[in-house]
């Protein structure tokens, strides 16, 4: 049995390596698919990998959850661009849930063009900071929809969805 003491936050994302703002830790860190959830892509498997892009422990732990209980399988978190990226080469997600501010130096349009060009991997940007010169930013990223911040949980599932069953009947 584990020793938690009282308030400790239950076994998330947090127990992956993902930094908790009043626990101290300084730095999130990249959270990786459980064992056996990589491998082939969607097309192959039927199950939707996603890769969550997002600096906010809370924002993060509630999008991951909404995300599996629609189904959705989250092939990891990152909090910077550089661990989504390193997400994305070992993952291989069929696509990103981006936040645009992200923790460290680049942010999440450069991070969404550079999955993009890589891996031909297209974001859903979730953010506060849909303005138009971030959007026309991240034109070339070709982004599969955006949601404002403040969203529900719902409709992030419900989102993705819509960007699923748009992208199945092309």
């Amino acid at each position: 049995m584990e020793n938690r003491s009282p308030g400790y936050p239950p076994r998330t994302a947090l127990d992956h390596g993902m930094a908790h703002p009043q626990m101290g830790a300084t730095r999130p860190h990249p959270v990786h698919a459980r064992e056996g959830t990589s491998g082939p892509p969607a097309s192959a498997t039927g199950t939707i990998r996603i890769l969550l892009v997002e600096d906010d422990y809370f924002v993060a732990l509630d999008a991951e959850h909404a995300l599996k209980a629609a189904g959705f399988v989250v092939v990891g978190t990152a909090a910077t661009a550089e661990e989504a990226i390193a997400i994305a080469d070992q993952e291989k997600p069929d696509l990103a849930v981006m936040d645009i501010r992200l923790a460290g130096g680049r942010d999440g349009v450069e991070t969404a063009l550079e999955l993009f060009r890589r891996r031909g991997i297209r974001s859903i940007f979730a953010t506060a900071h849909a303005d138009p010169e971030m959007r026309r930013r991240a034109a070339a990223a070709e982004p599969l929809g955006w949601l404002p911040k403040p969203y529900t949980t719902d409709s992030l599932a419900e989102l993705v969805r819509q960007v699923l069953k748009t992208r199945d009947s092309h």
